[in-house]
């Protein structure tokens, strides 16, 4: 049992307030999942910038100062780029004027033991052990201004209780991916995703549907065809929750045997594992407040 609270606004007036209302959410889940928490935050003016690309690495003890880290990055990016290194809570931002995919290269070459837990333009991951009050708190949630936001609460089933393990899983660039439930079949799913060049991080039953999504996405499909092909490949019971840089989408098992309820407004889309995390919200009284159909793909663009 893990607890899912993702919340993508519409009003722009609003969004200074996602954060907070994000936080609020995440809070009355936490039953369903006290090991370790995660949460993702699109569009934060105070942590990602145009033409940045930033990288979410687990930890802040890397074994190098921030200023280090800045300089030996530096001279190993492209001339004339800038490099921040920041803490955020148990989180350390690495941002530069390259594309993400350069950054992480650069990182993986100086330091391979690090781990990149969200990479893009637009999102900053952050992920932690402990009680998912404590991490909100700790990374600074209920402050944070933002278009969409998406949170987990992990009972950890399927591997150990650790920051790595937790979720969001984010494998491709402003892409991440929370899990209610268990996938059967991961096991002959990675090693298919493998046989065709797909590189695994962990042993994490959810990682196989985030790398399984990227892949799929990367083949050209868009978000709603990626994850209805994922119905047919993957087993089990889930509720999965996707979010890339400009679209949030729903899907659960073709059984419906995770719980998930939806709040739609002018204002907002949110999206929770119960509705008690939704009371709080600004006029959920006249919100359209439904639960999603076994086995469709919802999705909601920014």
């Amino acid at each position: 049992m893990c607890g899912i609270a993702a919340l993508q606004v519409r009003n722009t007036a609003l969004r200074p307030q996602m954060g907070s209302l994000l936080t609020g959410m995440l809070c009355q889940i936490i039953e369903r999942g006290p090991d370790s928490a995660g949460m993702a935050v699109y569009n934060n003016p105070d942590l990602v910038a145009e033409g940045f690309a930033t990288l979410s690495l687990l930890g802040t003890d890397l074994g190098i100062s921030a200023r280090d880290l800045e300089r030996i990055l530096g001279s190993s990016l492209p001339v004339g780029g800038e490099t921040k290194v920041r803490e955020l809570g148990d989180t350390t931002l690495l941002s530069a004027e390259v594309d993400a995919e350069t950054l992480a290269g650069a990182v993986g070459a100086s330091y391979p033991g690090v781990v990149v837990a969200g990479r893009g333009e637009h999102v900053t991951v952050m992920k932690s052990v402990g009680n998912p009050k404590d991490v909100a708190e700790r990374h600074g949630l209920a402050g944070m201004s933002g278009t969409q936001g998406l949170s987990h609460t992990r009972m950890a089933t399927e591997s150990a209780v650790t920051a790595s393990g937790s979720h969001p899983f984010a494998v491709a660039d402003d892409l991440c991916l929370v899990h209610n439930g268990s996938f059967s079949n991961h096991a002959s799913v990675r090693r298919e995703l493998q046989r065709l060049g797909v590189e695994f991080d962990s042993e994490n039953d959810t990682e196989v549907g985030a790398r399984y999504v990227a892949h799929r996405l990367s083949a050209g499909d868009d978000l709603e065809t990626a994850l209805t092909h994922l119905g047919k490949v993957l087993d089990g019971f889930y509720t999965l929750v996707v979010t890339t840089a400009d679209s949030m989408a729903i899907v659960r098992d073709p059984i419906a045997c995770k719980p998930a309820i939806i709040a739609e407004t002018e204002d907002y889309v949110a999206i929770a594992s119960e509705f008690r995390a939704l009371a709080h919200l600004p006029g959920i009284e006249s919100a359209r407040i439904f639960e999603p159909e076994p086995g469709r793909v919802y999705t909601w663009n920014v």
